[in-house]
């Protein structure tokens, strides 16, 4: 079992727990076992494009962030090594922005969640919004933050799937593009979590969410809810000499606690054959 996890946030970002302390998250971390993680929450933005409230830390928290992992980081050297990073998505123009924030930390993940529209304006990736031309911008941003060796890993590459009952031509094609991007500059791929979690432990009951203890054959009938993992992209993935790791993509107390179920419920959606082709690293 995997026993690091590079895909965490923290209060900061909005809308993760905003009463858990980034500490508690690194206590349950120890409890499960886990060797090695990386805080990467969402990344600020030194020129303001995503203008959302509460999806990302605010730039005038970046360096108490990484201030604190560093504390914490020393504070715990002896039970678990920690590293300090953040989730970016690319941007054209904004390429220097984010070396900076590559230079300043140990970890980025790539977690592509907008793209320019045909006039520069932001388009936020939601249930199967985009158009067939638009989910290749998707992929083509995706290959240029690896051309320009910005992310150390892509978190949920299939995320352009959410919402999508088919897996088309278009969706194929997207697949295939960014794994054979990944295979060229070997860049781990992350097989995420959260969405599972999500629509399996961390059910909306009655008006807020609420972590529930049902048997994991009871959690399996809820998968039909999640778009990903997707079974078709990591089919594709599974043709390519690719690196992968899961993600926990923390933003809930109890949600790494149920890291085990939460891989086996991962795999449950991607099949047995192949999670078996696939290549998983160690650290």
């Amino acid at each position: 079992m995997q026993n690091f996890n590079y895909h965490t946030h923290t209060y900061r970002c909005g809308h993760a727990d905003l009463d858990v302390k980034d500490e508690e998250y690194i206590k349950e971390f120890i409890k499960m076992g886990f060797k090695k993680i990386a805080f990467t929450d969402h990344c600020p933005e030194k020129n303001e494009i995503d203008k959302r409230t509460d999806m990302r830390m605010k730039y005038s928290q970046k360096d108490e962030y990484l201030n604190e992992i560093k504390y914490l980081k020393e504070k715990y050297k002896d039970k678990i090594e920690i590293q300090s990073g953040f989730e970016v998505e690319y941007l054209p123009g904004e390429e220097d922005n984010i070396r900076e924030l590559k230079e300043e930390s140990d970890k980025i993940i790539l977690g592509q969640h907008f793209i320019y529209d045909d006039n520069k304006q932001l388009k936020i990736l939601h249930d199967d919004n985009f158009t067939e031309e638009e989910l290749i911008r998707y992929a083509e941003y995706v290959i240029k933050a690896i051309e320009l060796k910005i992310p150390d890993i892509i978190a949920h590459p299939d995320i352009y799937m959410i919402g999508k009952k088919e897996f088309g031509e278009i969706e194929n094609r997207v697949a295939n593009m960014i794994c054979e991007t990944a295979e060229k500059y070997d860049i781990p791929l992350e097989i995420n979590l959260a969405q599972v979690f999500r629509n399996t432990y961390y059910e909306k009951i009655n008006v807020k969410r609420e972590l529930n203890n049902d048997p994991i054959e009871i959690q399996k009938k809820k998968l039909s809810r999640v778009s990903y993992p997707n079974k078709d992209f990591w089919k594709v993935a599974s043709k390519y000499n690719i690196r992968v790791l899961y993600g926990i993509d923390v933003h809930y107390k109890g949600q790494i606690l149920k890291f085990k179920e939460l891989v086996e419920l991962a795999n449950e959606i991607i099949g047995k054959d192949t999670i078996g082709k696939l290549k998983f690293i160690e650290m």
